[in-house]
C-alpha cells in the first residue's frame, strides 16, 4: 500500500533530475543534474535542463559510461525506490536492451582476454623487464 502511494500517477509531472535519481539511473541528484547539463540525457531527442518537467510517455535517451538506454517513462515518482520497483518506472526498448547486453558481453570478453598483473613483478618478470631495458645480464 505504501508503494502505491509513492508511485501515484502525477498529472503535473516531475523534475527530470529527480526522476532519474528516483529511478536509480544515477546515485545522486547532483550526478543526474550533471548528466542532463552535459547532454548525456535527452528528452524526445532534445537537450534540456535538469528542472524540465517530464510526464508519462516521454522518451528518454540516457548515456551512462559506454552504455546507452532508450526508455519510455511509464510511472512518475519523486521518491527514491528500490531497484525492483525502479525497473517498473520505465519501459526500455528491445533494441536498447539487446545493444547493452551485446556491449556488456564484448567488454567482459575483452577483460578476460587480457592478463592484468597485480602487485610487484615476480623475480622472473623483473629479470625479463631488465633484459628488455638493456640492463640485464
Amino acid at each position: 500500500m505504501a508503494v502505491e502511494r509513492m508511485l501515484m500517477e502525477k498529472n503535473d509531472g516531475v523534475r527530470l533530475d529527480r526522476w532519474l535519481w528516483s529511478a536509480r539511473f544515477f546515485k545522486t541528484r547532483q550526478n543526474a543534474t550533471d548528466a542532463v547539463r552535459s547532454g548525456r540525457v535527452l528528452i524526445n531527442e532534445q537537450r534540456t535542463k535538469p528542472a524540465k518537467t517530464i510526464r508519462t510517455g516521454d522518451k528518454l535517451q540516457i548515456r551512462k559510461a559506454a552504455f546507452r538506454y532508450l526508455i519510455e517513462v511509464t510511472v512518475l515518482t519523486e521518491k527514491r525506490v528500490g531497484p525492483a520497483i525502479a525497473a517498473s518506472l520505465y519501459r526500455e526498448s528491445d533494441e536498447s536492451l539487446q545493444a547493452r547486453r551485446t556491449l556488456q558481453e564484448q567488454m567482459k570478453a575483452q577483460r578476460s582476454s587480457t592478463r592484468i598483473q597485480k602487485g610487484r613483478p615476480s623475480k622472473r618478470d623483473r629479470r625479463l623487464i631488465e633484459r628488455l631495458h638493456g640492463r640485464g645480464h
